[in-house]
């Protein structure tokens, strides 16, 4: 890693975290990870510091997620490098979960994968007209990780179930309708609301709150009611079903959206959310989010879709298998099953 892809300061009495690799639109590897890690524990038991605040230089985007480029490398041979990315990232997203001082997150721009799960965890999430937010892993090969198994499930009604699924790609308008983001600030004021944090670093949220505006009526609103019929049965099948039957504009063309997804990613995704949303502790979706990671970057859609998506850049993936009925639960439960002792997932001490 670069020394500058992570900066760490202390401002007043803020710990100061800038994600910078704008070029890749700061996608985490390992080392960031690590790095902000450190900072984050030096920084906890810190007097002199009183909250967090994540932020990233250039106006591209947040974090467009992992080095999904090494994970796959990796995952086409042993896949050792992609877990030690996964145990990494996924003890950085619990210490941000069960952190003692405020996390405030400047969403500002692209927000996907990864960079939802170093978002999501934060008090304060503040997202601008430029932000655009999705999980669109079931479009790789992959599942919505860092986390979604325990935040998408808490979106209200079945709204998390239909953004994993389909990776739908939401504004701020609906991200702040939904909770996803916290408050919306125009991004000419963000200088300001940074400068307000720093002047009342123990409320980040009030702070926040005093720059804040409404933003637009949410564009999903009116297919609410849909989504939280359509998304609800425990099978994708039977959704595929009830958008069918359903017949209108809005559900068949959710349906065709689902149709250019991973079979295999589907039915993982939404096994890991029904399966997260009955979880009491966020410590438990990441070791079962950690035993998937490690399994799938090695199957054949993940590889496939890196390949369809990232390299060759035909979007043009050969699912296998192909049809959700080739998909079994026995193949499911190998995904999901427990690993050796001594190699599941843990929070850091």
């Amino acid at each position: 890693m670069s020394e500058t892809e992570i900066l760490t300061r202390i401002d007043g009495r803020v710990g100061r975290i800038t994600l910078n690799r704008p070029r890749a639109l700061h996608a985490l590897n390992l080392a960031m990870c690590e790095a902000t890690t450190h900072a984050l524990l030096a920084w906890r038991d810190d007097p002199a510091v009183v909250s967090i605040l994540i932020d990233h230089a250039g106006e591209r985007g947040f974090c467009a997620g992992g080095d999904i480029r090494m994970i796959a490398e990796s995952g086409a041979t042993d896949g050792v490098e992609a877990r030690a990315f996964f145990l990494a990232e996924y003890r950085l997203n619990h210490l941000m979960f069960t952190y003692p001082k405020p996390i405030t997150a400047i969403v500002d721009g692209v927000v996907m994968g990864g960079g939802v799960g170093m978002s999501e965890p934060a008090a304060v999430r503040i997202a601008t007209e430029r932000t655009t937010y999705a999980m669109p892993e079931t479009g790789i090969g992959l599942f919505p990780d860092v986390g979604g198994g325990w935040f998408l499930p808490r979106l209200p009604g079945e709204t998390g179930t239909w953004l994993a699924l389909t990776g739908a790609r939401l504004k701020a308008a609906d991200t702040v309708a939904l909770g996803i983001h916290s408050h919306f600030v125009p991004s000419e004021t963000l200088s300001d609301v940074i400068d307000a944090v720093i002047r009342a670093p123990e409320r980040p949220d009030v702070a926040a709150q005093k720059e804040a505006v409404e933003p637009a009526p949410s564009p999903i609103a009116p297919h609410r009611p849909a989504i939280d019929r359509l998304f609800a049965f425990d099978t994708v099948e039977a959704i595929f079903e009830a958008l069918e039957a359903d017949g209108t504009e809005w559900a068949l063309a959710q349906r065709a959206i689902l149709t250019t997804k991973s079979p295999q990613s589907l039915k993982v995704t939404l096994r890991q959310l029904r399966a997260g949303r009955k979880m009491s502790d966020f410590a438990e979706v990441m070791a079962m989010e950690y035993r998937l990671g490690g399994r799938v970057v090695r199957t054949h859609d993940f590889q496939e879709g890196v390949r369809a998506v990232i390299v060759d850049k035909d979007n043009a993936p050969q699912w296998s298998p192909a049809t959700l009925n080739g998909v079994s639960d026995a193949d499911l439960d190998a995904l999901f099953a427990p690993l050796p002792v001594g190699e599941e997932w843990t929070p850091l001490d």
